[in-house]
């Protein structure tokens, strides 16, 4: 069978590693999906997903074209939504308080250097 990037194609999960499941796609291809292709966010253990022996539906991320190693991902076929927190718009709009009343103005650094060097010898000294 000739297999394309994006395709949905069905295999049967024949091992697992820490880093990922080995699927066997048909007798002469195998794919590899990664522990990080496996769900949205972050996964301590892929035994919570897969097991051997489990037919799967997933999607061809990538194909290398010398080794004919074939990246699977079921990630990409979820429904991302119910995986991602709920953000409130407080949440995203970032805020940056500062004290205006005081002014300090520019200085230059050679200014600031003899008190940052004094400093810096005390911790180093004690």
């Amino acid at each position: 069978m000739n297999y394309r990037i994006g395709q949905k194609v069905t295999g049967v999960v024949t091992g697992i590693q820490p880093y990922g499941a080995f699927v066997s796609l048909d007798e002469t291809h195998q794919g590899l999906i990664h522990i990080s292709e496996t769900h949205f966010g972050y996964v301590r253990d892929i035994h919570e997903f897969l097991a051997v022996g489990q037919t799967i539906e997933a999607k061809i991320l990538d194909i290398d074209e010398y080794s004919h190693k074939i990246s699977l991902s079921l990630r990409c076929l979820e429904d991302h939504k119910e995986s991602l927190p709920v953000l409130n718009a407080r949440d995203v709009h970032k805020r940056y308080w500062t004290n205006y009343h005081i002014h300090t103005g520019f200085k230059p650094i050679a200014d600031s250097m003899a008190g940052w060097l004094s400093e810096a010898r005390q911790r180093f000294l004690n």
